[in-house]
């Protein structure tokens, strides 16, 4: 399938709107109004194969200083093609482009925001998200999201194709191997 990545037009918002919708039963998107991704659908990215949207997130300024990515999804029949990863590497694009310094999320799964080089870092270290959305926010203080943040500057690159290294031993190493023959069965 040929994806192409663009900034969302007004005429994308009931589809954003809707994969959204489609995916809050995970439990892992915040509920928004059509209304809201109206309003907002400027700040959106999204992924489009086979004539429709089939992946969106959103750029959300929380200061002149730091951008949230927001309402990132991508439709299940299109998972594991690395568009998820895509859209982030867009949103950092963008944002370094319009002058943000830092990239930051709250997820429940953090390991693919550090497969593309983010941190997690104490939510404390993101006070514009706490003032924006947390104070308000039924789950505050018993939040099951992890805060990850990545610098925007020269330099910082997402590669959503490459895993993250493993450290050990204060070394950087490849990803483990397995003993192929260790994994074979010898008949009795």
């Amino acid at each position: 399938m040929n994806v192409t990545f663009r900034q969302a037009a007004a005429a994308d918002a009931a589809a954003v709107h809707r994969l959204i919708a489609d995916n809050l039963e995970a439990g892992h998107l915040l509920p928004r109004t059509l209304e809201d991704v109206t309003a907002n659908i400027g700040r959106f990215t999204v992924a489009a194969g086979n004539n429709s949207v089939i992946g969106c997130a959103e750029l959300a300024p929380l200061s002149s200083e730091v951008a949230e990515v927001r309402s990132l999804v991508v439709t299940e029949q299109s998972r594991g093609q690395h568009i998820g990863p895509r859209l982030v590497a867009h949103l950092a694009e963008s944002g370094a482009s319009n002058g943000f310094a830092t990239l930051c999320a709250f997820t429940h799964e953090p390991s693919h925001f550090v497969r593309l080089g983010f941190t997690i870092v104490p939510h404390v270290w993101v006070p514009e998200k706490i003032e924006r959305d947390c104070r308000s926010c039924a789950q505050f203080r018993r939040c099951g999201q992890y805060a990850v943040t990545l610098p925007l500057r020269e330099g910082v690159i997402i590669r959503p194709e490459q895993p993250a290294a493993l450290i050990h031993g204060g070394r950087a190493a490849g990803g483990r191997r397995f003993n192929v023959e260790r994994l074979q069965l010898i008949p009795a």
